[in-house]
């Protein structure tokens, strides 16, 4: 199966910049699409950017213009530059991949990884 470690989280003042980072490890075959979605205190998880294969991406809209996800195919990453930080972006960020593992059998599947926090002061 697919292993996927973020980090990168930390403090941050708002207006400040934080990049994160999520590295796959374990018998990929193809990771398809791979995405940042995030955890506030007493919310749900919702999507924050999305990135195909072939590098398009979505975001939600309260990110736009503010934050950046992109990857490195050959190094089975993918990050998420955070710009002007606020407040509100304080949650708890997991990456998410969309993937084909080599094992026995081949499965494909969604993985997540343990999340890493992010907190923006005022």
């Amino acid at each position: 199966q697919v292993q996927l470690v973020e980090s990168g989280g930390g403090l941050v003042q708002a207006g400040g910049s934080l990049r994160l980072s999520c590295a796959a490890s374990g018998s990929i075959l193809r990771i398809n699409a791979m995405g940042w979605y995030r955890q506030a205190p007493g919310k749900q998880r919702e999507l924050v950017a999305t990135i195909s294969s072939g590098g398009s991406t979505n975001y939600a809209d309260s990110v736009k213009g503010r934050f950046t996800i992109s990857r490195d195919n050959a190094k089975n990453t993918v990050y998420l530059q955070m710009n002007s930080a606020k407040p509100e972006d304080t949650g708890v960020y997991y990456c998410n991949a969309d993937a084909v593992v080599a094992t026995d059998w081949l499965l494909r599947d969604t993985y997540w990884g343990q999340g890493t926090q992010v907190t923006v002061s005022s």
